[in-house]
């Protein structure tokens, strides 16, 4: 498992933000959706900016049906997209939106 691998990394050093944002997409590739939360949720209280955190959280969100706080999560990804000018994010994330 992929995640396995960023869980001894991240063990080693917690505070490196990239791993931990691994850890989280591994989690998330894996459907471990809970844990890709509490993960990137790590990422975006040291930035709240990361756009990827926020559609990788909120896609695990919406995993869940846990659709209120994945329209949330979606709809602060989506105004971060369009601030830093990432076109196929924005579009990946207004689909997203629209499907809910």
């Amino acid at each position: 498992m992929k995640s396995a691998k960023f869980e001894e990394l991240v063990s080693k050093n917690p505070g490196n933000e990239l791993f931990r944002f691994s850890l989280g997409q591994a989690y998330h590739e894996e459907g471990k959706h809970e844990e890709a939360i509490e993960s990137l949720n790590i990422c975006l209280n040291k930035n709240r900016e990361w756009m990827v955190a926020a559609i990788l959280k909120g896609k695990s969100l919406l995993a869940l049906d846990r659709k209120e706080e994945a329209k949330t999560v979606l709809e602060n990804a989506l105004h971060l997209a369009i601030d830093q000018h990432h076109e196929t994010p924005e579009a990946e994330v207004r689909k997203l939106l629209a499907d809910l």
